[in-house]
């Protein structure tokens, strides 16, 4: 299985392997020996806490490495008037009657409350490719679907203010 990632989206995720492995983890270690320190472990909850928080750590720093290590670099190119990764859309939702805008990002920066949709939603894989004025048919599962009509595709650009997915 492999990730579908930006040279950008590494890059974030290769700046936060370095801070937790160079800045959080020394000072998470720090906690953890000045909780050691205070005596009775079992029942020591500033022990368990920097212990557990030590773990989370080791565990995101793990999980980043494995992205990493198994991703697949996409493009960010894409023909003009054709949805593609960090273009912005307006869609017109029939069932609704009503206009969304979105942005179509990569797995690791979606934030739908922001309107920033993965391109492995059903929504992202249903209008990526599509060009200005197609109507698409979202599946959402088995037994619902909806249709958009996209609107307007804006070019957009692999932004690095947009940040990266915590667990």
């Amino acid at each position: 299985m492999h990730d579908e990632l930006t040279k950008v989206d590494i890059k974030k995720m290769q700046e936060e392997i370095d801070y937790r492995i160079n800045v959080l983890t020394p000072k998470l270690k720090e906690e953890l020996s000045k909780a050691r320190a205070q005596g009775d472990l079992s029942e020591n909850f500033e022990y368990k806490s920097s212990k557990r928080e030590l773990s989370r750590n080791y565990s995101r720093i793990d999980y980043l490495q494995r992205m990493i290590a198994t991703a697949v670099v996409v493009s960010t190119d894409s023909e003009d008037g054709t949805v593609g990764l960090f273009n912005k859309v307006c869609l017109y939702v029939e069932e609704d009657d009503e206009e969304m805008n979105i942005v179509i990002v990569t797995t690791l920066r979606q934030n739908s409350t922001e309107g920033f949709i993965s391109k492995e939603s059903p929504l992202g894989k249903a209008i990526m490719g599509k060009k200005v004025g197609d109507r698409v048919t979202v599946k959402v599962n088995e037994n619902y679907s909806y249709d958009v009509i996209i609107r307007s595709v804006e070019k957009g650009e692999d932004d690095e203010s947009l940040d990266i997915s915590s667990f």
